[in-house]
């Protein structure tokens, strides 16, 4: 599998910034399956199996949510498992925190799995204030 770990991650928050939800999807696999803290909170499982449950979750939080704006950090690609790792700082209705997209590939380039972490929120940085 000929892979650009970062030309893919961007293209992906691309697709996450336009909230073009069917552009994300086109990447997964019908019975993909992922994993996210927030999807329990939006609606009551972690787990996500299939497109559809992804769609459905997808659909719902963007519809509480007013802005969103996704900044790529890094890619890391992982050729063996054929994983990649998206950090990026994920802001939300004005409110920033780290993030982090674990998603394997199958042999086909398509996810098969994919899991959401979310990391300490980022305040503004007071260093050049005056004291």
């Amino acid at each position: 599998m000929s892979f650009d770990p970062t030309q893919f991650a961007e293209t992906w928050i691309a697709a996450w910034n336009r909230r073009d939800i069917d552009a994300v999807l086109s990447h997964y696999t019908e019975a993909a399956i992922f994993v996210s803290p927030k999807a329990e909170d939006i609606i009551g499982r972690a787990e996500l199996r299939g497109k559809a449950e992804l769609r459905r979750y997808w659909t719902t939080a963007s519809g509480e949510i007013k802005t969103l704006v996704f900044t790529h950090e890094k890619a890391l690609w992982d050729p063996l498992h054929r994983t990649l790792t998206i950090l990026y700082v994920a802001t939300i209705d004005g409110v920033a925190r780290r993030a982090t997209e674990i998603v394997s590939f199958n042999a086909a380039g398509e996810i098969e799995r994919g899991e959401a972490l979310y990391g300490a929120f980022i305040v503004g940085d007071d260093s050049t204030v005056d004291a």
